[in-house]
C-alpha cells in the first residue's frame, strides 16, 4: 500500500524519532542450517568476516519538553498557585491556523521571557463521544506541534492547567529560563 509523502513538518518530527531510537538488544549472530555437502562431510567454505560497520557519531541531544519539573514547580501547579504571564487561545480555530498561531505566540512570549504560558485549547472529546470527531484534534495535535516546531529546546514542560486556569480545556507550558551568554 503507497502512503502519502509526508509534509516537512512531519519529515522533520519523523528524523528526529528516528535519531532518538536505540536498539533495544545489540544485534544477535543468526544460526545457519548446514548446506547439503556439509552434511556428506564436504569441508564447509571459510566463513567471510565483514567489515565493522561505520561508528556514527551520536547526535546532539536536542532538548525537548520533558516529562518532570521539580518538586516544588509540579506542587505549585497543581494547587493553581502559578500565575502564566500570557495566554494562547487556540479554541474555535483551525488546525492549520492554531498552529500557526501557537508558533508565533511562543516567540512573542520566549522574547518577553515569560516562564508560564497557558495554552488554551478547548476540552478533549468525552470517552462516549462516537468516533470520528474534530473534539479536541488542536490538543492532540500540541504536543507534535511543540516537539517539531523552532522553539522545542525552549519549553521545558508542558502540564494540565489548573480548574481555575481552565482546567481540562487549557495546558500550562513551562518555559526554560534563556541561556545567559
Amino acid at each position: 500500500m503507497a502512503g502519502r509523502r509526508l509534509d516537512p513538518g512531519e519529515a522533520a518530527l519523523w528524523a528526529r524519532v528516528v535519531a532518538a531510537v536505540k536498539p533495544l538488544h545489540a544485534a544477535r549472530p543468526v544460526a545457519v542450517a548446514p548446506t547439503p555437502m556439509e552434511k556428506h562431510g564436504a569441508p564447509a567454505p571459510k566463513p567471510v568476516r565483514a567489515r565493522p560497520a561505520a561508528v556514527l557519531p551520536a547526535p546532539a541531544k536536542a532538548r525537548t519538553p520533558g516529562p518532570t519539573l521539580d518538586a516544588s514547580w509540579d506542587r505549585r501547579l497543581s494547587r493553581g498557585l502559578v500565575s502564566p504571564e500570557s495566554t494562547i487561545d487556540l479554541h474555535g480555530h483551525t488546525l492549520q491556523s492554531a498552529h500557526l498561531l501557537l508558533d508565533q505566540g511562543l516567540a512573542r512570549a520566549i522574547q518577553r521571557g515569560d516562564r508560564v504560558l497557558l495554552l488554551v485549547t478547548g476540552k478533549p472529546p468525552r470517552p462516549e463521544s462516537e468516533r470520528p470527531h474534530a473534539r479536541g484534534a488542536i490538543r492532540a495535535a500540541v504536543g507534535d506541534w511543540i516537539l517539531a516546531g523552532r522553539h522545542a529546546d525552549r519549553v521545558a514542560s508542558i502540564r494540565p492547567a489548573h480548574p481555575r486556569h481552565g482546567g481540562q480545556g487549557a495546558l500550562y507550558l513551562i518555559l526554560r529560563r534563556p541561556v545567559a551568554r
